[in-house]
């Protein structure tokens, strides 16, 4: 199954076609033929009816709505306005700008386009290389990984059956930690290389920008405030970020028409029907291997049974960060979840413990070469070679892969908030 995978993956094929191809296969090896298919069919449409996993496309929406409005050039400005002037002051708005918009968004790639498009020549003209610029706006976006509404977190959280909502507060402690060690860097950078600092902006331009940006704002506090104040669960949050997105970019703002609406619509249907035969057909092959009892073969061969549970940690981070340089990370977490399950389970590990740093990986791995997808978005947008958008992300891995450090060794870091709002 994984050879197929991986030639059909080293011949050019979308994602979906090796997995499918692989699971087919399996599947009629270990039942000998084609005569119990409808058993793998309904465990695919098992993957995909759990209500939950509603909030994605919601969430998709209010991305691609906020993405082509002017959301995202308000909380830039915002941001621009109070740090900007700072030395380093551009690159650290820039990682500041791509956090805020995770936090509205939930999608590294529509941060991407949102927060680099118009950052990145910015950074170009204030002297900044195009390696580290590129490298500064792929790692930042990632932590939208982290910050809700994360999209990895609700994947995670269906698969697992852990709270979506206990994850989504969890991850807003590493993020934070996450965004001040990029910052700490840009500082370094710019000192080091005597980039020149933007002009201060006066307190009443501040007030200005922070008045724009207000509405905005109000994103992650709609879905943080409402989720924790019981006013509604995270697949009803996601509806009511839609409904908001509309509302702000066509009503208030008026950066939209309602011409814009089929495009948006279309956008949006293509990107969760990949995201939806992921889901399903990552759901089946876990079946699969789970029925041949592959995952328990795995994990005796390397011992983790006899690991601790900072042991399991480890082999967890080590085996989701190699996987995600290769694989899309949704189809990461659908299939290696269920083969760390017995052993999380054994060692007594807290489950959202586990997600945040199993989403911490994946965010490691999208922006990793040789085959990080956030890599491939930077290219698409930004017109640059490959060799170009690698060169500056090894301290930016290198930051992370501390923080995952950190996480093992000071779990409270992600579950301070949990355990504030939920014990």
């Amino acid at each position: 199954m994984m050879l197929i995978m991986i030639g059909l993956l080293l011949l050019g094929f979308p994602m979906m076609v090796p997995l499918i191809t692989g699971a087919v296969v399996g599947f009629v090896m270990m039942f000998d033929g084609f005569g119990q298919m409808g058993t793998f069919v309904q465990q695919m449409m098992g993957g995909i009816r759990p209500a939950s996993l509603i909030a994605v496309p919601m969430f998709i929406l209010a991305a691609d709505i906020m993405t082509r409005g002017q959301s995202a050039d308000r909380l830039i400005n915002m941001v621009m306005a109070f740090i900007g002037h700072v030395k380093g002051g551009l690159a650290i708005s820039t990682a500041t700008s791509c956090t805020l918009f995770g936090a509205v968004s939930g999608s590294t790639q529509a941060t991407v386009v949102a927060v680099g498009s118009p950052l990145r020549p910015k950074l170009l003209k204030a002297g900044y290389s195009d390696s580290f610029s590129l490298a500064l706006i792929i790692n930042s976006s990632d932590i939208a990984f982290l910050i809700p509404p994360s999209i990895g977190f609700i994947i995670y959280g269906v698969i697992s059956e852990t709270s979506i909502a206990e994850l989504f507060i969890a991850g807003i402690g590493p993020g934070i930690m996450i965004l001040f060690m990029f910052s700490i860097y840009c500082l370094i950078y710019a000192h080091v290389n005597k980039l020149p600092t933007e002009e201060k902006s006066t307190w009443g331009q501040r007030a200005v920008a922070m008045r724009e940006a207000l509405w905005p704002l109000f994103f992650p506090v709609i879905i943080v405030g409402g989720i924790y104040g019981g006013i509604f669960s995270p697949t009803e949050a996601a509806a009511v970020c839609v409904l908001y997105a509309f509302l702000l970019e066509f009503v208030v703002f008026r950066s939209l028409k309602l011409a814009d609406i089929y495009r948006i619509a279309k956008s949006t249907g293509l990107i969760t029907a990949v995201v939806f035969i992921l889901v399903a057909v990552g759901t089946g092959f876990s079946w699969i291997i789970s029925f041949a009892q592959i995952p328990q073969a795995i994990l005796d061969s390397v011992g983790i049974s006899d690991m601790g549970p900072v042991g399991v940690m480890i082999t967890i981070c080590v085996a989701f960060f190699i996987a995600c340089m290769f694989v899309d990370p949704i189809v990461v977490i659908l299939v290696l979840t269920p083969i760390f399950a017995p052993a999380i389970q054994a060692s007594g590990l807290d489950p959202v413990l586990v997600g945040v740093l199993i989403t911490l990986q994946v965010a490691i791995g999208s922006a990793t070469p040789p085959f990080g997808c956030d890599i491939f978005t930077a290219i698409a947008i930004f017109k640059r070679p490959y060799l170009e958008v690698i060169r500056g992300t090894p301290p930016f891995v290198f930051m992370l892969i501390a923080a995952a450090g950190l996480l093992i060794a000071f779990p409270q870091i992600a579950l301070f908030l949990r355990d504030l709002a939920f014990r």
